[in-house]
């Protein structure tokens, strides 16, 4: 298990007070408590025999290296489906989909504890062998793993900015 970096998280207070975190616009597509897996095109993709612990969706001026927009969830109330808001990305996590990195990052108005940011991170450690066992049986190769925590600005910088014109425009 890769260890947990707290630079913006109370523990390096000197780094933090430098230091905000970064602010992102989300687009909901699984409000908390779903069971309904949308793409940023709103499509479903699955139909999951577990909710959603967290409000899902993506951030729609970054491009994630799989190719998608750059996912997020965000900590808190339920959130309805669609909804846009402006929330600091405090950290993130590292996927690995199909052999390629999707980095989710996890945000929210308040800095996550630890305690929260083991749960987000236990629940992606289920998350990634129940997501194996459906790319298997949709044939789908590649290795399925969650590979713990980095910070936000890493998960943006491996991310490609979207091209402004297209920002309105789900992706396929």
């Amino acid at each position: 298990m890769r260890t947990i970096n707290n630079a913006y998280c109370g523990l390096d207070t000197i780094h933090q007070a430098l230091t905000e975190p970064p602010v992102v616009e989300v687009v909901i597509e699984v409000p908390r408590g779903s069971f309904l897996k949308r793409g940023s095109t709103g499509r479903v993709d699955f139909i999951s025999p577990l909710p959603c612990p967290f409000n899902y969706g993506s951030v729609p001026g970054y491009i994630g290296l799989d190719g998608d927009l750059l996912d997020a969830l965000v900590l808190g109330p339920r959130l309805s489906l669609g909804a846009r808001i402006r929330v600091k990305a405090w950290g993130a996590v590292i996927m690995t989909d199909g052999g390629l990195i999707d980095d989710k990052l996890v945000c929210s108005d308040y800095c996550p504890d630890a305690a929260q940011r083991q749960e987000v991170l236990k629940f992606f450690y289920f998350y990634a062998k129940c997501k194996g066992m459906l790319n298997i049986w949709r044939g789908r190769p590649g290795r399925n793993a969650c590979e713990g925590w980095c910070e936000a600005v890493q998960a943006l910088g491996r991310a490609r900015p979207r091209d402004n014109l297209l920002l309105e425009l789900p992706l396929d």
